[in-house]
């Protein structure tokens, strides 16, 4: 650690991020007292039924503080990078932006580029390390503050955190735990570097890494020829998108909670219904179903499902 001189530092930062996860974030970088002078978010795109042009939850954030908005379809061209310059940043934040930076994006900020990584560095750099995470059988994951290079996540780590991966853990409660502990990160690396601390990176080891591949929605088929367990992770990583799905005593379901449990039997076979779930087979153990859907329907406990069966005579 380096202490240059103890004066409180004005930093005007440029933020770039999409999705709900980098909202917490930007927060911090306002609250922290720099000078969030633009967002760079990605153009909006069509949604739900009606295909209307939507804008980013980031951008949502950015418009209500009266922040100005960019929102360029790539950052490749001289024009882009003319007006990210024109901004005069000492820093640009990235987190979940969706778009690749250029080395020469990445040279314009006096600071460079830091990231906001959810993950442990190196392992799984890419798209969706959340949910790569739990579907692994991970122990824990954590987030990285990274400094920024042209490769993919392979940049110095300057600070990070690390939480348990529980094994009620979905997706979704993942996601909002490593959200708040980006923003927690990035808060204690803005505030010690605006107190005139300049952070030591440790550079990434060359073991260890893994790619996060982005999720795809033919991955969210339950074959219960599979152990037992790895679904009920594949259950939980898929909450709540894409959703896992699996036919169950012929008809496909959307399945929602579900956890790994003693049996045996033809894989796919319905071993026992009650109160507790559904019980179905798999090549090792059996999978308790707990929470599902049908097509069209809502969510609903296994137990309603057999209800409503038993009404229709089923």
């Amino acid at each position: 650690m380096v202490i240059r001189d103890q004066r409180r530092l004005k930093l005007r930062v440029v933020f770039a991020g999409t999705p709900e996860f980098s909202v917490p974030c930007l927060e911090a970088c306002r609250a922290s007292g720099a000078d969030v002078v633009a967002v760079y978010t990605q153009p909006d795109r069509p949604a739900g039924r009606g295909r209307k042009l939507t804008p980013s939850p980031v951008k949502h954030a950015a418009v209500a503080a009266g922040i100005a908005v960019e929102q360029p379809e790539s950052l490749k061209s001289e024009d882009a990078r003319a007006t990210l310059a024109a901004y005069a940043p000492d820093l640009m934040v990235v987190v979940a932006y969706g778009l690749i930076l250029p080395r020469k994006v990445l040279a314009i900020p006096r600071l460079g580029c830091w990231n906001v990584h959810a993950s442990l560095l190196p392992r799984w750099r890419g798209a969706a390390p959340i949910q790569r995470a739990i579907l692994a059988g991970d122990a824990e994951s954590g987030v990285d503050l990274m400094q920024m290079e042209a490769g993919l996540d392979t940049g110095p780590v300057l600070l990070e955190r690390r939480t348990p991966i529980t094994h009620e853990d979905t997706g979704g409660s993942l996601h909002d735990r490593l959200s708040a502990l980006g923003a927690d990160v990035l808060a204690e690396g803005l505030a010690r570097v605006m107190a005139g601390e300049t952070l030591e990176p440790r550079g990434q080891p060359d073991e260890g890494v893994t790619y996060a591949h982005k999720l795809d929605k033919a991955e969210a088929k339950l074959d219960f020829s599979r152990p037992a367990i790895e679904l009920e992770r594949q259950v939980r990583a898929f909450d709540p998108w894409p959703v896992a799905e699996g036919e169950i005593n012929g008809e496909t379901l959307r399945v929602w909670a579900a956890r790994a449990i003693e049996g045996s039997g033809v894989p796919g076979s319905v071993l026992n219904v009650g109160r507790d779930g559904i019980d179905i087979a798999c090549g090792e153990g059996a999978l308790r179903v707990t929470s599902l859907q049908r097509a069209g329907g809502k969510r609903i406990t296994a137990a309603d499902y057999l209800n409503a069966m038993k009404t229709r005579g089923a």
